[in-house]
């Protein structure tokens, strides 16, 4: 294996999946900011003009041309490049383009473009040195003001990472979020601007001797106002159709997402993908698709035609209007109000350019349930070892789309159950054409006469102190005293009688419902099972795997017969074409983790776990990689009043 890819257990994401529920979040965090610059050039006013940023570019290095004129609208905008090694960019209908030279030499470019209707034409030279790169400020691009925007610096082995300092040379100034010196990436929301603006950073490093620098551009695009009653009320990305024949391209952003949507589309604008075809294909699912980026649809579409061979996501796919892939979706969502599927890019990258396009805001609901004494780790685990590697943010590796399977396919299976919640194919057809697809998919404010609301009345969850830890711990709710009392050794004794599978159930009746189908169909399909543990919360700067003790825990806890009729009830109604109770027949009991040792010495479990061999694998696991990574991948965003 590639070294810069570490196992998730030695970097145990103690995975944790924060939600907001219908009526609204509360309890965030205040996050701490700095400002990298007090004293900050205006930006430049050249009109009309290709801008290269980087004075002296070397060979391996990021480079980005902006076609900048603030005084014009410009549109139908296309790059080539004409001369040089071939490049590689991906935001060819940009302003922006940014790419890395291969080698040294002449590249030419050319950018054309519409204003007021007439076509012009611009080219660019730029010369890149004999030198090599030893620190590269990623990635230089386009946005709108309002829009998140990250950058990252990619440093030689050779330079030292706490000498990492950024700093801002041009442009109105910027409040960056929880900036530290030696912190390689920065974030920040983009300005607001009367006329497209440039914003320009660099970054130094140094290995104790010499000090290296890079330059980076951000083009700020000014936006329209986004009204009081928006349905997306902060700034979206720009977006388009994938397809641009597509019968629905002139409809799909409007009813999905943009800052002007104020009313849900009707199911005569942008129907269920059901009301065209019970049969869709790829093709059909990729005339519903929008993006921020074309490789994002590209990606999707590998994924639908190489992977999706039992039809699941295609028929899944059923109860959407459309699918939104954009680098700024963070993390992946469903949502009623327009009965899209909103998925983060993260999920589809393949290559380092691919994943360079791509914003890494941290989530702000980071730090909810730090006050408890408790964590509920889970894990996807495929013959006793990790189902999915994880690869650090700063790694510039390739992928296959086979490396990202296992952990897209159970993001998949968790919202695509949301929609067929709300829009179960027992009601595809119900609906009048007039109707908008949010009062289609809730009848009333609290959707009481959804799926999962009928499960919860069913088969309900019993524990109505999980319930409340919940919104501790996934709604930034504040824990009281008693809450902030109980030790894992009372979380166990909460959770194990119950018919939950995993903490994130007790989040919201929706998300009970979601993860009940998620879990299942992992193990039908790829016979992988889910484990979850109660464990201590370790403190100190530096959190190893080996220092989450196991109080209880599970594998494959969707196989316990007080759970079985709750899956059932699922599986039949999110996807009626399966063999629901052969599926769940087949669901194997649960294995009980060792209470004592640690998450990583869990791993292995039953027989197997027995084996020499098996505790040096543990042993190993645990040597030198602090837990550091806490990935939030759901997301329940609450449904407007209107």
């Amino acid at each position: 294996m590639n070294t810069t890819v570490t196992k998730n257990a030695l970097v145990l994401s103690v995975i944790i999946f924060f939600s907001l529920t219908l009526v609204g979040c509360g309890g965030s965090s205040t996050p701490s900011n700095n400002v990298i610059s007090t004293s900050v050039p205006p930006a430049t006013t050249a009109e009309k003009s290709i801008i290269s940023i980087d004075s002296d570019p070397a060979s391996q290095q990021a480079v980005e041309l902006v076609l900048f004129d603030p005084n014009e609208t410009l549109s139908d905008i296309n790059w080539q490049q004409i001369s040089g090694t071939t490049v590689n960019f991906l935001t060819k209908h940009s302003k922006v383009i940014a790419f890395t030279a291969p080698n040294a030499g002449d590249y030419s470019f050319t950018a054309t473009f519409k204003v007021n209707g007439k076509q012009e034409e611009l080219s660019k030279t730029i010369s890149i040195n004999n030198n090599t790169s030893l620190l590269n400020a990623r990635l230089g691009h386009a946005v709108i003001e309002g829009n998140k925007v990250s950058l990252r610096a990619w440093l030689n082995d050779n330079l030292d990472e706490n000498s990492v300092t950024w700093q801002q040379t041009s442009g109105p100034t910027v409040t960056l979020t929880n900036y530290n010196q030696g912190d390689k990436a920065i974030f920040f929301t983009a300005p607001s601007v009367e006329k497209d603006t440039l914003l320009q950073f660099s970054v130094q490093a140094n290995n104790g001797s010499t000090t290296y620098t890079d330059t980076v551009a951000v083009l700020v695009e000014n936006g329209s106002n986004i009204s009081s009653n928006a349905y997306f009320d902060t700034r979206v990305a720009h977006v388009f159709p994938y397809q641009a024949n597509s019968p629905y391209a002139d409809k799909l952003v409007a009813c999905v997402y943009s800052n002007n949507l104020t009313s849900s589309c009707t199911l005569s604008t942008l129907p269920l993908i059901a009301q065209q075809t019970s049969t869709p294909t790829v093709n059909d699912i990729m005339s519903r698709v929008v993006v921020s980026h074309q490789w994002m649809g590209d990606r999707f579409k590998e994924f639908l035609t190489d992977y999706d061979t039992n039809n699941d996501f295609k028929n899944l796919l059923r109860a959407t209007t459309a699918i939104v892939i954009s680098y700024d979706v963070r993390p992946s969502f469903y949502w009623a109000a327009t009965g899209a599927i909103y998925l983060d890019a993260n999920n589809f990258w393949q290559t380092p350019d691919e994943r360079d396009t791509i914003n890494e805001a941290p989530d702000y609901r980071a730090a909810f349930g730090n006050d408890l004494q408790f964590v509920m780790p889970w894990r996807y685990i495929k013959n006793n070892d990790y189902a999915s590697s994880y690869i650090a943010s700063d790694s510039r590796i390739t992928r296959t789309g086979q490396d990202g399977l296992y952990r897209l396919a159970s993001l998949l299976f968790h919202e695509l159950a949301h929609a067929n919640d709300f829009f179960p194919s027992t009601q595809w057809f119900s609906h009048s054409a007039n109707t908008r697809v949010l009062d289609a998919a809730c009848s009333d404010q609290a959707c009481s006469d959804v799926e999962s609301s009928i499960l919860a009345s069913s088969y309900p969850l019993q524990s109505d102190i999980m319930r409340q830890l919940a919104q501790v711990s996934f709604a930034g709710a504040t824990a009281n005293s008693t809450q902030k009392a109980y030790q894992p050794t009372d979380i166990s004794s909460f959770f194990s009688p119950d018919g939950a599978t995993d903490y994130y159930n007790y989040s919201s009746l929706r998300e009970d419902y979601a993860m009940l189908f998620e879990e299942v169909m992992m193990y039908t399909r790829y016979n992988i099972q889910r484990d979850v543990a109660v464990t201590n919360r370790p403190t100190g700067d530096v959190v190893y795997a080996n220092d989450y003790i196991v109080n209880w825990g599970q594998r494959g806890r969707a196989g316990s017969d007080n759970i079985k009729p709750r899956a059932n009830f699922v599986v039949q109604r999110v996807l009626p074409e399966l063999d629901h109770t052969a599926i769940i027949d087949n669901l194997p009991q649960p294995i009980e983790m060792i209470s004592g040792k640690d998450w990583v010495k869990n791993l292995v479990l039953g027989s197997a776990a027995k084996t020499i061999a098996s505790e040096l694998m543990t042993e190993q696991r645990v040597k030198s990689t602090p837990l550091s990574v806490q990935q939030t991948r759901y997301f329940h965003k609450a449904l407007p009043k209107h």
